[in-house]
């Protein structure tokens, strides 16, 4: 059977978890295109619905998960790309109980754009950093956000933590703050184990954090440049840190 009503029930409760509110509630959020859902059946995560046009749903038709067959108009209804490829999946949200970090990781102090949220989480990702935690941010579990982490969000440990936690997570941990007053970050030799601390993008890192911090580093630019966006920021840094001093994570293997 083919859901052609944007009123049925289901399909109200799929539309809703583009609001942040409901996603918590229901400790879900939704992936599109066949990229995305094809890599988390892939990774293994828990796909409690499969939604899409018949068509779409040929595809996956072998995956052993809950399916509705929508119209294309529902499905355009339930979809949040600006270019529906015609299916989704609704996962568990996979949050981890917070604990201090045993290898390089990185926080997020207020970072509010979900579209640079889930290029970090993409970059960190691609850099063999596992480990993100996150305070007062914009929700990595938004459309916006994990349209931008391209699969990313499948291979990461999402931490939530408040600013008053910060520092018994960290107490063996050194924090580096990325900031304009630090040191050059591609003559900075960093320890094996840190955080690497991106702030929010009109306000920088909170005083709260930045006090706790061991090192301060910068991106030297030019002086008709004021700053870079959050996620190119952390790209250049985290790949300095990481990749600069033979402290590699990744293999090319």
């Amino acid at each position: 059977m083919i859901i052609t009503s944007k009123s049925n029930p289901k399909i109200k409760q799929i539309a809703l978890l583009k609001d942040k509110k409901y996603r918590n509630s229901s400790g879900t959020y939704v992936v599109e295109g066949f990229k995305m859902v094809s890599e988390a059946f892939a990774c293994g995560k828990e796909v409690e619905l499969l939604v899409g046009t018949e068509d779409a749903l040929v595809r996956f038709e072998n995956q052993n998960a809950p399916k509705i067959a929508v119209s294309e108009s529902v499905f355009s209804y339930v979809s949040d790309a600006v270019t529906p490829q015609g299916v989704l999946a609704v996962l568990k949200e996979d949050k981890k109980q917070v604990k201090p970090p045993e290898k390089p990781s990185v926080l997020l102090d207020g970072v509010s754009d979900p579209g640079n949220v889930g290029t970090i989480i993409r970059t960190c990702a691609a850099a063999g950093v596992k480990d993100i935690y996150l305070v007062d941010c914009c929700d990595p579990f938004s459309p916006k956000a994990v349209r931008s982490s391209m699969s990313g969000i499948f291979f990461v440990n999402l931490y939530f933590l408040s600013r008053g936690e910060v520092s018994s997570i960290m107490a063996k941990t050194p924090i580096i703050v990325a900031d304009m007053n630090g040191e050059n970050v591609f003559s900075f030799n960093p320890p094996s184990v840190y955080c690497l601390v991106i702030g929010n993008e009109a306000n920088g890192v909170s005083e709260t954090v930045k006090s706790l911090a061991k090192h301060t580093v910068k991106i030297p630019m030019a002086k008709t440049v004021e700053s870079l966006n959050a996620g190119v920021s952390l790209a250049i840094t985290l790949y300095t840190l990481t990749e600069g001093k033979n402290n590699s994570l990744i293999s090319d293997n």
